[in-house]
């Protein structure tokens, strides 16, 4: 019996209804910060939660994109007209490519002994040039010690030879600044299974042709002036275009797509990439070596080889977007009126404010409580 009684208070203690206490206080100083606090709260999640972070929407960020390039111009280098052919490379126009600005050419190199070029390879007897293989230079070191010209005698070299020099000051293609890169980009957002690109359907082929971009008058053109890209990265063109660099092209797609089709538009923003190396005395700016390749009749196969400045251009996509789904609405509704009841809850009278009178039973209009009751 015991027992059965202890299984039957649990039970009953199980279907028991609680209520609490609430007392309400007649004091200005408690109301007002209680409705300034709630105030407070309310104003943060309607203007920062709701309104500004779109808390009420489901995002998409995991964006697709593809970006096609194409370089159109003329420039003159040394004498030779240079087409996009010559100073752009790779040639397929994908979204990260280099428009070469300047050259420094060693011609008709084959294979076999000469002096290194550089001085630090500088020698005296053949025991100068009994080092490791090294990593830079122009070849691998045979441990002998050739004379360069009159005054200077430098370690032998196996490789490509004549070897390069590279101290020689070259000229700049300075109409690599009029030069105009169109850009395509397409994106889709899959969540959504939405997708746009940037050449906006009220862009004309006479728009294509004749527009330019620019922030404010023209922000939606796809064709830019590489003179402009570099100016709105901050950057000196010609200071760039001699020792090289790689410059950003950001296209940002931030779409609320409760809105209509055509409010999802990209905006273009530009910046330097390798802020560092130029700050950097040690490797400043961007460079790299390539070579042409040919044969003589006699069979002997000689190159040209080419150290390239120039600028590279990432073309990066980012974006996301927002539309309305009723369980972030539910879920961030809830968390407010549950934090406005927190606060209400912890706001207590002042340290100084005698407790409240106690009410008689019918002054209902004063307090109000309510006992627990099963």
């Amino acid at each position: 019996m015991p027992m059965l009684s202890s299984s039957m208070n649990c039970v009953a203690e199980f279907f028991t209804y609680e209520t609490t206490k609430s007392v309400v206080v007649k004091s200005w100083t408690v109301g007002v910060i209680n409705r300034v606090v709630q105030l407070l709260v309310i104003s943060y999640f309607i203007g920062w939660v709701f309104l500004h972070e779109k808390a009420y929407q489901v995002r998409d960020t995991s964006i697709e994109s593809s970006v096609v390039t194409k370089v159109k111009g003329f420039g003159k280098y040394t004498n030779r007209v240079m087409d996009t052919a010559d100073y752009v490379t790779p040639p397929q126009g994908t979204s990260v490519f280099v428009i070469i600005t300047k050259q420094i050419v060693t011609e008709n190199q084959v294979q076999g002994f000469c002096p290194e070029s550089e001085v630090k390879y500088s020698c005296v007897s053949d025991s100068d040039c009994q080092r490791p293989v090294p990593t830079t230079g122009g070849g691998i070191l045979t441990g002998r010690c050739v004379n360069y010209n009159r005054s200077l005698w430098t370690c032998e070299i196996q490789g490509w030879c004549p070897a390069e020099v590279d101290t020689i000051q070259a000229p700049i293609m300075l109409e690599a600044e009029n030069f105009t890169l169109f850009i395509k980009n397409s994106i889709r957002f899959p969540l959504f299974d939405f997708e746009k690109g940037n050449l906006l359907p009220n862009l004309t082929a006479q728009d294509i042709r004749t527009c330019r971009f620019h922030p404010v008058t023209q922000p939606f053109c796809p064709i830019l002036r590489l003179g402009d890209i570099v100016r709105f990265a901050g950057q000196d063109f010609a200071k760039l275009a001699s020792t090289g660099g790689i410059l950003g092209i950001k296209i940002g797609w931030v779409c609320d797509l409760d809105r209509s089709w055509e409010h999802c538009v990209p905006s273009y923003t530009f910046t330097r990439l390798d802020s560092v190396s130029e700050k950097n005395n040690v490797s400043p700016g961007y460079n790299f070596r390539y070579a042409k390749y040919y044969r003589r009749e006699n069979g002997t196969e000689y190159r040209t080889l080419m150290k390239a400045f120039g600028i590279r251009f990432d073309v990066l996509v980012y974006g996301n977007a927002g539309k309305f789904n009723i369980i972030p609405t539910l879920i961030n509704t809830v968390a407010a009126f549950t934090s406005v009841g927190v606060v209400s809850a912890t706001v207590s009278l002042p340290p100084s404010s005698p407790p409240p009178a106690p009410q008689e039973p019918g002054a209902l209009c004063c307090a109000t409580s309510s006992s627990s009751t099963s």
